[in-house]
């Protein structure tokens, strides 16, 4: 078939006009590409030459309420390897391994990665930087890391928690506060040619990290110091597994000290047992004992089913809903105002606020008081506790219980928060262990709930006067000290083992604050399983007092006007340790003394007031024996109701 020149012609325009049509696309295309992605195809093709080992910044201080520093950053170095530019990997990694200290398998499975790049070893010695340098091993170098110290020891170390190898905060402040601390990380970045090598004469370059806010802490380094001596002394004294103290500033909620024994070093973290780095005052929940009665009190004098001239008569033991609660003292106080209720600590009494306050309101107090909930406190892990809210699967007997202190958990820092408030006029504040967040553009402080208001102002003052009463007067003596008129409450709860009381387990207790007219310090002490004599006001008590001995002239508390007992009227306390108890019994009956006695053994292992003590005519002495078991206080079965 014949084609026509015209047809010719019009194939021939057609294919030009494709050609031209793919010229012009391509041509479109290629400036396109060359001018207006030209940032972007440069920027791909430097990604490829150019190799990034991120570099950590400063991690920011973290300073006590006086700015004494007590974790800091200091430069450090870290080796690391680029794998792809290692052609002889088990010679490399012998060769590291002998230099570092590793493991030759940890090191030759990092070199076999196929990573950009791998850390080595974070935290070398000056003399492994300079072995690493004399070694020239091709793919491996060395950067700046900046690595953790802490200028005056272990100081507050389950506060302040651990840093991690790679800068990050693991547990306590430095966890919490992370976002803060870590700050923005930096790079080193070097030149290298399609088969990974360095290009001597190409692009370096160094961007510093930016470094991390620093934290300022409300705990005060010298207050710290004497709450771990005091501490651990305790503990040992008295044989107990686990010990911790807590202070705080009542009227802010301010974290002064928070000490626990055993503890462990920052720097050997790995070398301890991870339950010494809890900080249980905030993590860990226990049943408070006796120190609870105050927020009993307290909620009942502000519902106004108590008051000042309320009098009860105890036989011993009260009978609720057919179970059986008893008083430490076997015998009974018999006839009682309500401030010696609180002086003897009578388990019957604050049993029966517990009923009359009812579950409902009983309830509402509780957690007016946070009890069973989380506080706010800027700090990982913290514990609600376990309040059960009222309801018919609740017995009478377990709002019995709750009265003095059994049948409910708290943390150590609740109950602190909730003797913090009484002290403060019934104010409420969350404890918590930062002051301030330290950044480029001033300070800021922490996320603390705000103050809020428990019980009326003349509750607390009343609860206060009683507490001081109990010092003065009752089972806390040894608490007290000459001029700043402490006020609290001593503690001695029963374990709790398999659902049930231990007989031969304790947590013993103190907590309180001073001075009671205008407080500076609210604080309290907590011993676990200690052997021998576990009563508070023996063991417990004695501690607070050294406390206050030496936080007191610190803070500048000026001492108070000491009312001094009439010599001519003044009576010695006779000296009955060791002897038996009604040999005991009758020399201080004998001599006008009432007498107290706690525990069903057989001899006196200590007195309060002690021997020689000049005291008012009959004066009330406890002398507590050498029951080595707990006697049950309820014989409910079950400590929480369940």
């Amino acid at each position: 078939m014949r084609v026509s020149s015209s047809m010719v012609a019009r194939r021939i325009l057609i294919m030009f006009a494709v050609l031209i049509a793919v010229v012009s696309f391509l041509g479109g295309r290629l400036v396109y590409i060359q001018f207006f992605q030209n940032p972007f195809y440069v920027s791909k093709a430097m990604e490829q030459r150019l190799q990034k080992i991120p570099v950590d910044p400063k991690r920011g201080a973290i300073y006590d309420r006086n700015g004494i520093p007590l974790a800091v950053t200091v430069s450090a170095s870290a080796v690391y390897a680029i794998p792809m530019e290692i052609k002889d990997k088990e010679a490399t990694a012998r060769t590291l391994a002998d230099i570092l200290d590793l493991d030759y398998e940890f090191v030759l499975n990092r070199l076999k990665k196929s990573t950009a790049s791998e850390w080595i070893k974070k935290r070398v010695t000056t003399d492994e930087v300079l072995e690493i340098h004399r070694a020239d091993l091709p793919g491996v170098g060395v950067v700046d890391n900046p690595t953790r110290f802490y200028p005056y020891g272990s100081i507050a170390p389950q506060v302040l928690g651990i840093v991690g190898i790679d800068n990050q905060g693991l547990e306590g402040i430095e966890l919490y506060y992370d976002q803060y601390l870590r700050g923005i990380k930096g790079e080193a970045v070097f030149e290298r040619d399609a088969v990974g090598r360095i290009i001597d004469d190409g692009i370096k370059g160094y961007t510093a990290g930016i470094d991390g806010a620093d934290i300022i802490l409300t705990i005060d380094f010298y207050i710290q110091q004497i709450a771990e001596r005091e501490v651990r002394r305790a503990a040992l004294e008295t044989g107990s597994r686990l010990a911790l103290i807590v202070i705080a500033d009542p009227k802010t909620g301010e974290i002064l000290a928070n000490a626990i024994y055993p503890s462990y070093d920052l720097l050997n973290y790995n070398d301890y047992p991870i339950e010494n780095r809890r900080n249980i005052v905030v993590t860990d929940t226990y049943e408070p004992g006796s120190t609870f009665k105050a927020v009993t009190a307290a909620a009942a004098l502000d519902s106004g089913i108590a008051s000042l001239h309320t009098h009860f008569f105890d036989p011993g033991y009260i009978m609720v809903s057919g179970w059986r609660i008893r008083c430490w003292n076997r015998g009974g106080h018999g006839p009682q105002s309500f401030t010696q209720t609180l002086e003897n600590s009578c388990n019957p009494f604050y049993a029966k606020l517990g009923i009359d306050l009812g579950g409902e309101r009983f309830y509402d107090y509780l957690k007016a008081f946070k009890l069973g909930d989380r506080l706010g406190v800027d700090f990982p892990g913290e514990a609600p506790g376990t309040v059960r809210p009222p309801s018919e699967k609740v017995p009478l007997v377990t709002w019995a219980n709750i009265g003095f202190g059994q049948g409910l958990t708290t943390t150590p820092i609740q109950l602190l928060a909730a003797f913090a408030a009484i002290a403060n006029d019934g104010i409420f504040n969350v404890p918590h262990y930062v002051k301030a967040i330290v950044t480029p553009e001033g300070e800021q402080p922490p996320n603390i709930p705000p103050p809020e208001r428990v019980i009326d102002q003349e509750t607390a003052a009343t609860v206060s006067s009683v507490l001081r009463s109990v010092i003065a007067n009752g089972s806390g003596k040894r608490a007290d000290v000459k001029g700043y008129n402490v006020a609290g409450k001593t503690g001695t709860a029963q374990l709790v083992e398999n659902g049930r009381y231990s007989h031969s387990k304790t947590v013993t207790s103190f907590a309180g604050y001073a001075p009671e007219d205008d407080p500076q310090m609210v604080g309290l002490i907590v011993l676990w399983e200690p052997q021998g004599a576990f009563y508070g006001g023996i063991i417990a008590s004695p501690v607070f007092a050294r406390l206050v001995e030496q936080i007191m002239p610190y803070l500048g508390v000026k001492t108070r006007a000491v009312e001094e007992i009439d010599g001519r009227s003044a009576v010695k306390v006779p000296d009955v340790l060791g002897k038996a108890v009604h040999e005991a019994q009758k020399t201080l009956t004998e001599q006008g003394f009432r007498v107290e006695v706690a525990g069903g053994g057989t001899r006196i292992i200590d007195q309060i007031p002690a021997p020689n003590a000049q005291v008012p005519p009959q004066t009330t002495v406890i002398i507590y024996t050498d029951l080595d078991y707990q006697p049950t206080y309820s014989d409910l079965p079950d400590p929480i109701g369940v």
